[in-house]
């Protein structure tokens, strides 16, 4: 039913497959805001109001994690519920539900479906997509169930069992997706030195970051040298960068004495492991961002930045765009005509769309965060906590410096786009807003442009 409304709108309208996710997200996000906004989703039985309950669904949808009320005490339980189901929604996306639907109903999927699930995946075949979103929804599933379990067993005397089971569920969705929600103001604070927490709750926002196609292939072939040339990149960057993340927090945290002066040794190298890992894409924390020294919280911004994989629950450029524009660079550097890495060669074709992807996402961050120096002008905070803003946001990382719960009405509006920017992709949008594609019939004769 779900994907033969779909192709009747596109049909009708000629809407193109980027136009089609754009709608994926947006729609959801406004039904999601409907429901945030009755009393019934207010602790208080009065209601958050409307511009809160955009701002929260966007955030759940785009998996965010950016607040401007507490999760936990804001909101009641109904409300928790539709925040959860919007987190799971934006997270597999919306495709991925409507082929489940369609399966379930006996529907048949066609080829113009196949594409457009193709885009919305991230896959570079309509072959198998629709085994690949059946997939998507189990690995979800069977994920999120394990990390709900540990969480429930690991709180069980603490919270109490029913209480235990809905808080594990809550945050292993919520990890799992990269949302970085949780039902406590201080986020994950008091757990700092838990192992089982910091454990538990990483593995689901890593394995929910590295892409499903990725965890696909890594269960299908056992063996190093028989994975995708893609998932060994993936992996081999996102390794690096969370060991990077790792040494470079804890190293400048040491001489911190706002977060790792009261914690002991074990605590430290917790806290290091947890906030270097987390800066990707997932948006909790187990010290305050706030209190972190500058030098922690500018790498943390180039971290967010660069964020998950393509495929995944995660935002950012995607590890695989900052893999290619690095090791374009190199090449340059070197004078090779060739961009190789395992010995492959990368085209082209791909190098641009990089550079055209770390572009457009470089101006979406200085257009947000420049924005914010005029619309949070009153609140006088240094330009760091504004970017840093703009580029959790962005990067639909979650964490903030306290700037989310103080933003004016248009310092939110300018959060939501850059979130909503941010989960659908800068090359997507542009896609989507722009016109056509025509093929020329002609080119022009080359000529010579000094560069550097």
């Amino acid at each position: 039913m779900f994907l033969k409304g779909l192709k009747m709108v596109t049909g009708k309208l000629s809407l193109t497959s980027s136009r089609i996710i754009l709608l994926g997200f947006a729609i959801p996000i406004l039904l999601g805001a409907l429901l945030l906004a009755l009393p019934i989703s207010s602790s208080t039985g009065n209601s958050v109001g409307w511009l809160n309950a955009w701002f929260t669904s966007t955030s759940a949808v785009c998996v965010t994690g950016l607040v401007v009320l507490d999760t936990g005490t804001a909101f009641s339980p109904f409300g928790q519920i539709v925040i959860l189901c919007l987190i799971q929604i934006g997270g597999l996306g919306f495709m991925t539900f409507g082929v489940l639907i369609a399966v379930v109903m006996g529907r048949r999927i066609g080829l113009k479906e196949r594409l457009l699930i193709q885009e919305s995946a991230n896959s570079v075949t309509t072959q198998g997509v629709v085994r690949l979103s059946l997939s998507i929804f189990l690995i979800a599933f069977i994920v999120e169930t394990l990390g709900a379990a540990l969480l429930t067993i690991r709180w069980a005397d603490e919270l109490g069992p029913t209480r235990a089971i809905y808080y594990g569920i809550f945050h292993a969705v919520s990890a799992f997706n990269n949302a970085g929600f949780a039902l406590w103001p201080d986020s994950l604070s008091r757990y700092v030195g838990d192992p089982s927490i910091n454990l538990v709750i990483s593995s689901l926002f890593i394995v929910g970051g590295i892409g499903f196609t990725v965890i696909l292939d890594l269960y299908r072939k056992k063996r190093w040298r028989d994975l995708a040339f893609h998932s060994k990149v993936v992996v081999i960057t996102s390794g690096l960068l969370c060991l990077v993340g790792f040494l470079v927090i804890f190293v400048i945290e040491l001489f911190n004495t706002r977060t790792f002066g009261g914690l002991s040794w074990t605590e430290r190298l917790w806290a290091g492991y947890f906030q270097g890992v987390v800066t990707r894409t997932a948006g909790f924390n187990s010290i305050d961002v706030a209190s972190m020294m500058p030098a922690s919280q500018f790498f943390m911004i180039f971290l967010m930045f660069i964020g998950a994989s393509s495929g995944s629950t995660g935002g950012g450029i995607k590890t695989s765009t900052f893999a290619v524009l690095v090791l374009s660079i190199m090449a340059t550097v070197k004078g090779n005509e060739d961009v190789q890495l395992l010995k492959k060669r990368i085209s082209q074709k791909m190098i641009f769309r990089a550079l055209a992807v770390m572009t457009i996402s470089v101006g979406v961050v200085i257009a947000a965060a420049f924005l914010l120096t005029i619309t949070e002008y009153r609140l006088h905070k240094d330009f760091l906590v504004l970017l840093f803003e703009a580029t959790s946001a962005f990067g639909t990382v979650g964490m903030s410096m306290g700037l989310t719960p103080e933003l004016s009405p248009l310092g939110k509006l300018v959060i939501i786009i850059t979130m909503f920017i941010g989960r659908l992709g800068p090359l997507t949008l542009a896609f989507a807003l722009a016109q056509r594609n025509k093929k020329q019939k002609y080119r022009y004769p080359e000529e010579k442009l000094l560069i550097g």
